[in-house]
């Protein structure tokens, strides 16, 4: 069985395909600056030299066509047809309140998906678009839809209720939902796989740091809380993304520089975060070097956001009860050992003893404990795999064995998983 799984961006499709039936990858690989011009496609197959082509793509489809070329055709072809591929799984940003687990797309659940875009209008209608393509290209072929928000609807109402007019939730589904669900899901299996339990017997604080920050409070293996809300916007301090502030600041900056909400929320998801503060950088390795030369606004940026991790840290503490764990992961929480380092400094009064120097000499895409061995709440560094989540939840559901995650036998649960 070869699967193929797809993850459509506002201007990026980014695709892998895997060999259920021998457990390999084939392909992975992406085409950047869909619809905005520009475009190209690079494609990494093991064993090879990285393929690149320009090729415009000023839509979705187009993109799609060209990933099925790419994987088919020429020198750089891995699989001889599109016949070849039994299954494609799509990311789904957003599932709204109906969807809890993945499931196998047909006319309904795309009808369902594009009534709740507007929650995700920045996500979900690229999503859509990549669904429609790959009906179009493989009318035969399943697809499934697997959805970041599903793993946090085990939330209590309590955790997911904002204190607004209670009307807004009943009429336009205003309320927490979270994302990056498969990367805690993921990384959540993991950690207790390395602990030696069982998920259900395990307290949690997942840490996902990229450009995209979320955090999950996960008690008993289940998702009670998430810093992400109704958008992706919500919470810690992220690359271009503001998180928590004062609500009233938007409505007091657009009197005072006569801004349109459209502008304003420009602003907020695209011009603040690390870039705001710095003016200038959204990778902290930039923010990091910037810092060591003496920039007092990256330093203030590293300052401001290790204080905001460290915040979410005792607040899910609190909200979770005794901790077995904190995880950090995605591309700054696996990478950086500073920012791990200052968010976690003088935190041994909590339980959080950490070992600057296995956290120093920690290296790239390695699970590793980083806390000292007296510690009592353990920490530890796993790098998430969003895509083996996907591939397993679409092979499951194809074969019929797919159930709920705590009790659907993911194999990275299994104490003896090597990662990929």
């Amino acid at each position: 069985m070869i699967i193929l799984a797809l993850n459509c961006g506002s201007s990026s499709v980014k695709y892998n395909l895997y060999d259920w039936t021998n457990k390999q990858i084939l392909a992975k690989g992406g085409v950047e600056r869909v619809i905005v011009g520009g475009s190209f496609i690079i494609q990494n197959v093991p064993g090879r030299e990285d393929y690149r082509l320009e090729q415009e793509c000023p839509d979705h489809h187009t993109a799609i066509g060209l990933i099925l070329q790419t994987l088919t055709e020429g020198a750089q072809a891995v699989i001889d047809n599109i016949e070849a591929i039994s299954a494609v799984g799509h990311r789904v940003v957003h599932g709204g309140e109906k969807f809890t687990c993945s499931v196998r797309i047909d006319d309904e659940v795309l009808a369902t998906i594009r009534e709740v875009a507007h929650l995700a209008p920045l996500h979900n209608p690229p999503n859509i678009a990549g669904i429609e393509a790959v009906r179009a290209a493989l009318p035969t072929v399943p697809s499934v839809a697997i959805f970041d928000t599903a793993f946090h609807q085990t939330m209590p109402k309590h955790a997911y209720i904002y204190a607004l007019p209670y009307e807004w939730y009943e009429h336009y589904r205003v309320r927490r939902y979270g994302f990056h669900g498969t990367s805690h899901l993921y990384v959540s299996k993991r950690a207790a796989a390395l602990l030696g339990k069982h998920a259900r017997d395990c307290n949690l604080i997942t840490m996902h740091i990229g450009n995209g920050v979320s955090h999950c409070a996960i008690r008993n293996g289940i998702s009670i809380d998430t810093s992400m809300g109704l958008t992706p916007l919500e919470g810690a301090v992220m690359g271009t993304r503001c998180g928590d502030i004062d609500p009233a600041i938007p409505h007091f900056m657009m009197k005072m520089e006569n801004l349109s909400s459209d502008e304003m929320d420009t602003l907020l998801n695209k011009k603040s975060g690390v870039l705001g503060i710095t003016g200038r950088y959204t990778d902290r390795r930039d923010v990091i070097t910037a810092a060591q030369n003496g920039d007092p606004r990256c330093q203030l940026c590293l300052e401001i956001e290790s204080y905001r991790l460290r915040k979410y840290i005792g607040a899910y503490l609190a909200a979770v009860g005794p901790l077995d764990a904190v995880v950090f992961t995605a591309g700054v929480g696996e990478r950086s050992a500073l920012i791990r380092e200052m968010a976690l400094q003088n935190m041994q009064h909590i339980g959080i003893d950490l070992d600057k120097q296995r956290n120093r000499k920690l290296a790239d895409s390695k699970e590793s404990l980083i806390s000292s061995d007296t510690s009592p709440i353990k920490v530890f560094v796993i790098p998430t795999d969003e895509e083996q989540v996907f591939i397993e939840d679409v092979a499951a559901i194809l074969d019929g064995s797919y159930a709920d995650h705590m009790e659907f036998n993911y194999s990275f649960a299994q104490p003896g998983y090597g990662p990929r």
